[in-house]
């Protein structure tokens, strides 16, 4: 009786291992219309929530960090996210700061360089001390690297120096949301370092490796690339949250659910589903239709 009883546990818990779903990663902060990052989180739809972005950095510059419509930081306005931050992670929810976008002014001039960026991150968002944090004395769960910009150099070296600050006690997560042909341009070198938790590929605005109307073979084997070549702990299938949110690569969330995903979740390395962006997934309602298949 009692070896039944702990066989049928262990079972039990088998199956509650490998039917563990994946989480969606939201990018939110570059619409002021948006929700708050409190009401974000309590939707209860995202694992990670990506702040976007910190877009000025490196070559001397002094960074600075920018939320659209949400707080203006150059009169310390964005301290008020700090709260809002600590609720998500009360609630489970990992909070990345991210670094670059689509629009910005940055790039790594050296390893010095990738060094002292590395010691701001560390000291204004997280476990550091800075007599001026951007976002309060919130300390965020890691970086994510959305490199679109300038040149590939150095971002290595800024991921190991980053690593290095993980020792201190905290784990500090390390995510990249590439572009998805491969390697990526700029962040190639980077992703081959291991460092990386999390990679959330960008399959969008890259007709030759993203889902096309009546065409999804070029997108499945994509992902078995990515899945089969990077080390990093877990991979995400990255999706425009509306079909205005990207030139292309929108997918109804009815072929996401019934063609991709079940095929996609045949990697051990599957993690989940990241979208761009949390105001064009309100006015979309795509995570709440794909949430329980994800």
């Amino acid at each position: 009786m009692a070896f039944n009883l702990l066989f049928s546990s262990i079972l039990f818990l088998a199956i509650v291992k490998n039917s563990i779903a994946g989480g969606i990663a939201i990018y939110w902060g570059q619409n002021g219309n948006e929700a708050t990052l409190n009401d974000t989180c309590n939707s209860g739809r995202y694992a990670y929530v990506n702040l976007a972005f910190l877009n000025k950095f490196g070559n001397g510059q002094t960074p600075e960090i920018n939320l659209a419509g949400h707080c203006n930081p150059a009169v310390n306005g964005c301290t008020i996210v700090g709260p809002e931050i600590k609720h998500c992670q009360k609630l489970g929810v990992k909070v990345m700061l991210s670094i670059g976008g689509g629009v910005g002014n940055y790039s790594l001039a050296s390893k010095k360089d990738a060094k002292d960026v590395a010691r701001y991150l560390w000291n204004n968002f997280l476990g550091g001390r800075s007599s001026f944090r951007p976002l309060g004395n919130a300390i965020l769960d890691g970086i994510d690297f959305d490199i679109e910009l300038g040149s590939p150099l150095h971002y290595e070296d800024l991921a190991k120096y980053l690593k290095n600050y993980s020792k201190r006690g905290r784990k500090m997560y390390l995510t990249a949301a590439p572009q998805c042909p491969f390697p990526d341009r700029l962040l190639g070198s980077a992703l081959n370092s291991k460092l990386f938790d999390n990679v959330w590929i960008q399959f969008y605005n890259n007709p030759p490796c993203q889902f096309t109307p009546n065409n999804t073979d070029n997108l499945k084997n994509s992902w078995v690339r990515w899945t089969t070549s990077v080390k990093a702990k877990r991979i995400f299938l990255g999706l425009p949250a509306a079909p205005q949110a990207a030139g292309s690569g929108f997918i109804p969330a009815d072929v996401l659910t019934e063609e991709i995903l079940p095929a996609i979740k045949k990697s051990r390395k599957y993690g989940g589903v990241m979208l761009w962006s949390k105001f064009w997934d309100e006015q979309s309602g795509y995570s709440a239709a794909i949430v329980k298949s994800v």
